[in-house]
């Protein structure tokens, strides 16, 4: 059996720390069994590699999250990059033809899709296991992965069971999305089950679908195509119009941790980053990200989150309503993660006259370069704070190190590679500072010093 684990979201719920670039799957607020920081994304990898599935998975995701994987997960972990986003049915379609065509898997091989930021015991992915023996044993089409629920949530989809079943697994009667309180209690009753969004099917399923739809099912063609998938979600694709399903139950534990109220729950500080939180407040937390401090005194159940994209302050209760109220901020993010590091936005003025100046902290990984790239609308002034590496300006390298200030002018090609861990302050200046104005040569770092010849 294949895993594809769906990496998504647009990064509203846990504002201001996740964002457009770091959705909350990537925020290093969890803790390893060794007292490490980690993300949701690492915790969920690290427990695929305690039950040996991690060499039979990928990770299905857009093109602005693949440096953020790779940055938290390694290198070499595998990935499909949807060309856009299309919503969950072109995602998958679009992995089940790279597991065919590049993975060379069998047709009739069973696949199970899973979100890739669930909060879940190592127990939980044995269960995850038991999916292919459902789709092989049972007649139908798609297994799903029902969580028997701990409460009468309104914010879960519920899957409920007909009375037909085996031992194993239970007939799907019907869905309900996000019932009422007194509705979702009437629906446990019964029998149902939390929707937790894995699903599990034979990969030919998705190829003889694509095919009835006139799509390619080849990897490069599809890819090629991608805009002409149907941008809809997997659940109305497939499983509305699918009546042979059926659900495998899990009674352990199964988090959602996609508000701050939940997700600090999970969190074994009531502080991180620089704050102080008075004696008499009970059940309130700090995260943050600024280098100034946050003093919390005489509230109670409350959650200040910080960084440079944002302040905010809630009640815990209240902080699933966040994302109704952030329509006005659509500003740039203030914070990424790369492949070769990070950045942290310090300053963004635009002026009267049209110019505009931004100021970015950059932290470059030992061993890491930046691409060989050129920029029309704005110049560059780097401050060296931490660190050496080697710079390259139009075909011409040097040694750098803390202290030095570099000029990069207008439609100057540059890159710099970390000999050791690097810290830089950039001063960008110029007419139009978006990233869209970066063109790239090549991110090769011996095809760049191929192409110089001078030592300045």
């Amino acid at each position: 059996m294949k895993l594809v684990l769906l990496s998504g979201g647009s990064g509203k719920r846990l504002w201001p720390l996740s964002n457009d670039a770091r959705s909350k799957q990537f925020l290093r607020v969890l803790k390893d069994e060794k007292g490490k920081e980690e993300s949701m994304v690492q915790r969920v990898w690290r427990q695929l590699h305690k039950e040996n599935l991690h060499q039979h998975s990928v990770i299905a995701t857009s093109l602005a999250q693949v440096d953020m994987i790779k940055n938290q997960l390694g290198y070499e972990v595998p990935i499909v990059i949807e060309p856009q986003r299309r919503d969950t049915f072109p995602a998958i379609a679009l992995a089940v033809v790279y597991l065919i065509s590049v993975q060379n898997c069998d047709p009739n091989e069973v696949v199970c899709m899973l979100p890739v930021d669930p909060y879940v015991e190592d127990e939980f992915f044995n269960k995850v296991k038991e999916m292919e023996q459902v789709i092989e044993s049972s007649d139908a089409e798609l297994a799903l992965m029902g969580v028997t629920p701990t409460y009468p949530s309104e914010k879960f989809g519920y899957i409920i069971p007909s009375h037909h079943q085996s031992s194993d697994f239970l007939e799907v009667d019907y869905f309900k999305e996000k019932p009422q309180k007194d509705q979702a209690e009437k629906l446990i009753n019964k029998g149902a089950l939390w929707n937790c969004g894995i699903f599990a099917f034979k990969l030919k399923h998705i190829l003889d679908l694509l095919e009835s739809m006139g799509l390619p099912t080849t990897y490069e063609e599809l890819l090629s195509q991608y805009s002409n998938i149907p941008k809809t979600s997997f659940d109305y694709e497939v499983v509305e119009r699918n009546k042979n399903i059926v659900v495998l139950p899990y009674k352990g534990i199964w988090k959602d941790l996609g508000t701050w109220n939940t997700l600090t729950d999970e969190m074994t500080s009531s502080i991180t980053g620089k704050g102080i939180i008075s004696e008499e407040s009970e059940n309130s937390h700090i995260i943050n990200e600024l280098d100034i401090p946050i003093t919390l005194l005489g509230l109670n159940n409350v959650v200040v989150a910080a960084s440079p994209d944002g302040i905010l302050v809630t009640d815990k209760e209240k902080s699933a309503k966040l994302k109704q109220y952030l329509g006005g901020y659509e500003g740039r993010p203030m914070y990424e993660e790369r492949l070769w590091g990070w950045y942290r936005v310090l300053e963004h003025t635009k002026y009267e006259e049209g110019n505009e100046v931004l100021t970015k902290r950059i932290g470059i990984n030992s061993g890491a370069n930046l691409s060989y790239q050129v920029h029309f609308k704005r110049s560059e002034v780097w401050t060296v704070i931490k660190g050496e590496g080697i710079f390259v300006l139009n075909n011409k390298f040097t040694h750098i190190r803390s202290g030095d200030v570099i000029n990069i002018p207008l439609a100057s090609k540059h890159s710099l590679k970390a000999i050791t861990e690097m810290e830089i302050i950039e001063v960008q200046t110029g007419s139009e500072l978006i990233e869209e104005d970066i063109h790239r040569f090549t991110k090769d770092w011996e095809e760049i010093m191929e192409s110089c010849d001078v030592l300045i």
